[in-house]
């Protein structure tokens, strides 16, 4: 007893110590235990049956780490070569090592260790030593639910004995100032009464957003809208939506036939039109909508209900308004210039600033010179094995692709990847695609207009040669240059 007088003693100057490292993690807690007693295994005494018993405990916690338990016992002792199960009680010192990652774990294991005095009915006490390990379920927190396993090994002979508990603890003593349940540590609004979902936090509308993050605080919303509603559940927040209770995807509201103009206010809700003739079409542009244009491929006039006049030549050109394709531009082609003056008028021109071959759509043919080096290009840009990285030789002939496309403005550039079929097929795909836009790039990096350029990857489905021999995987492993008028 002596023994077990002064393992309490420095149990209480081991807390008097740890109180002054206390931390928000401290608190005090009440234990309850069911327990699971065997005395045959741990004496090598077979047959003997298992019993229970009771636990009640107080546990202080000084820190996320370390923490002591007294606890105290009722339950029945079946024992060596006694035919009568005896009732026991304990209490014991324990010291409490706890493994918490942090304050939130879910899962909580630790070890113990300590002493105790047992009393059975007609025995001296005898003085036992507890070990063991468990681990606690965190539920709130305030509760949690604990499962532990000791060994128990006595100084008097035949009384070793392992115990299971399966109980649960009430932690009090953490600070709650606003006394919403929440314990200060874990509450965001300490001094406001909130609810356990947002942290302590109040949330008027219950949409489990805290008020303070909630742009809608008094009407229930979705997280995804920062807890404001979407009544027709169109993807618009009702604050935001021109139409909250009807599903729409401009500003909320229906728009039929896309034209940027509600159907609301679209005269025309089910053919796509111009805003600015309250969403109905105008094919020829005269100004007139359709169902009330008499003539609406031809432009006309608002006075002939969208024909033109016959006697009118607005441009003066020669040419009637109602055969001038070009009617407020002066022009001997059809009523329409010809800028350049190479015999195709402006309105079909696809170069109409510069003299070309009009089966070129007006555009200067290129010289066979040029066509050689987009030739030569495919060849000769080559890249690292397997990758989309460029060799120094290969800059060179980039930027002669970079003059041509200066020298012919209008003209578009179509740039094209291909592998051999050595590898997996898709991620010889995927390296076209990534070879075909390392070259984009470059052009773009030198000054070309991105807007003139296309890339696509061919993978292995375009071959140029056989891809059995080395010479013929090697000429399939290209990129194509080929410039068009488009």
């Amino acid at each position: 007893m002596k023994k077990y007088i002064l393992l309490l003693m420095c149990l209480m100057l081991l807390g008097k110590l740890s109180a002054q490292q206390r931390t928000a993690n401290s608190f005090n807690a009440l234990s309850t235990k069911i327990l699971f007693i065997d005395y045959g295994r741990p004496n090598n005494a077979a047959g003997l049956s298992i019993t229970n018993g009771l636990e009640i405990g107080y546990i202080h916690q000084f820190n996320r780490l370390l923490g002591i338990g007294i606890p105290v016992k009722l339950g029945v002792a079946n024992v060596f070569e006694d035919f009568n199960n005896r009732t026991f009680g304990s209490i014991d010192g324990l010291v409490y090592l706890q493994f918490q990652k942090n304050e939130k774990s879910s899962l909580i294991p630790y070890l113990l260790g300590g002493a105790g005095a047992v009393s059975e009915l007609n025995q001296r006490p005898n003085i036992q030593f507890p070990a063991g390990l468990g681990v606690n379920i965190r539920l709130a927190d305030y509760q949690s639910i604990s499962l532990q396993v000791e060994y128990r090994k006595s100084m008097s002979e035949n009384r070793d004995n392992m115990q299971i508990g399966l109980g649960y603890i009430y932690k009090f003593g953490l600070k709650d100032d606003d006394g919403d349940g929440v314990a200060n540590k874990d509450d965001a609004c300490p001094d406001v009464p909130g609810l356990q979902s947002t942290r302590g936090c109040p949330d008027e509308d219950r949409d489990g957003i805290a008020d303070l993050d909630d742009q809608c605080p008094q009407i229930a919303g979705p997280k995804s809208f920062n807890g404001c509603p979407d009544t027709d559940g169109d993807g618009v927040p009702d604050g935001e939506d021109d139409c909250p209770n009807v599903p729409g995807k401009l500003n909320g509201c229906p728009d039929r036939d896309g034209d940027g103009v509600i159907d609301g206010l679209d005269e025309c809700p089910d053919e796509a039109g111009k805003p600015d003739l309250s969403g109905c079409p105008d094919r020829d542009g005269d100004g007139v909508i359709d169902r009330e244009d008499d003539c609406p491929d031809v432009p006309g006039i608002r006075g002939a209900s969208g024909c033109p006049d016959v006697a009118s030549d607005q441009d003066s050109d020669g040419v009637p308004d109602v055969e001038d394709r070009c009617p407020q531009v002066k022009g001997a082609y059809s009523g329409c210039p010809d800028t350049d003056g190479d015999g195709l008028m402006d309105a079909d021109d696809r170069c109409p600033d510069t003299p070309g071959n009009v089966k070129n759509k007006g555009c200067p043919e290129m010289t066979e010179q040029v066509q050689d080096v987009l030739d030569l290009a495919m060849g000769s840009v080559q890249f690292e094995s397997g990758l989309a990285s460029l060799l120094k030789p290969s800059y060179e002939v980039l930027d002669q692709l970079v003059e041509i496309m200066k020298q012919y403005p209008d003209y578009y550039m179509s740039i094209s990847g291909h592998t051999d079929d050595v590898g997996d097929a898709d991620a010889n795909q995927r390296l076209s695609e990534e070879r075909a836009k390392t070259c984009y790039d470059y052009l773009v990096s030198r000054g070309i207009q991105a807007s003139r350029l296309i890339y696509q990857g061919f993978g292995e489905s375009v071959p140029i040669a056989d891809n059995i021999s080395v010479v013929g995987r090697l000429m399939n492993r290209r990129v194509e240059f080929s410039m068009y008028i488009p």
